[in-house]
């Protein structure tokens, strides 16, 4: 509690004991007064003094305030922008990526079915199928194949 209003608390508790029947009679003596606490802290002169010793006092932590929330928001539109240029360079990498891997597959089934078809030709083969629901171990010639593109390097 500041001293005005302490001053206020003791003025209204005397002023509450003269309002005892004894009392009455100087009541007509009594004089009250007000005052707005906060008008005094606003306005007066020494208010407005102390206010301006302390905004000069914390004038340059103000600065620095304000100077790192600059650099703070500039550093966020940096990390926005990059963040952007990040998810561009991952869309444009898996994009290239796939696309390559597309050209890499497309080669070697084209180098698989050579082999496959020589297999067959020279095996004398009549039917060579990619699926089944179900194959006996001896039909498969997946091992052949490995082993002629391997030989293919």
């Amino acid at each position: 509690m500041n001293h005005f209003h302490s001053t206020l608390a003791a003025a209204a508790a005397a002023a509450a004991l003269l309002c005892t029947p004894a009392a009455a009679a100087d009541a007509a003596e009594l004089k009250i007064g007000f005052i707005d606490a906060e008008r005094i802290n606003r306005e007066s002169a020494p208010a407005e003094l102390a206010s301006k010793r302390l905004e000069k006092e914390f004038a340059p932590r103000a600065q620095d305030l304000q100077r790192r929330e600059s650099d703070r928001r500039a550093k966020e539109q940096e990390l926005a922008r990059l963040s952007l240029d990040f998810q561009r360079l991952q869309r444009e990498y898996r994009e290239d990526l796939n696309l390559r891997r597309n050209q890499e597959l497309q080669s070697l089934f084209e180098r698989a079915n050579r082999v496959i078809k020589q297999i067959a030709e020279s095996e004398k083969y009549d039917l060579i199928l990619q699926e089944a629901v179900y194959r006996s171990p001896r039909l498969d010639i997946t091992e052949r194949v490995l082993k002629a593109l391997a030989s293919e390097r």
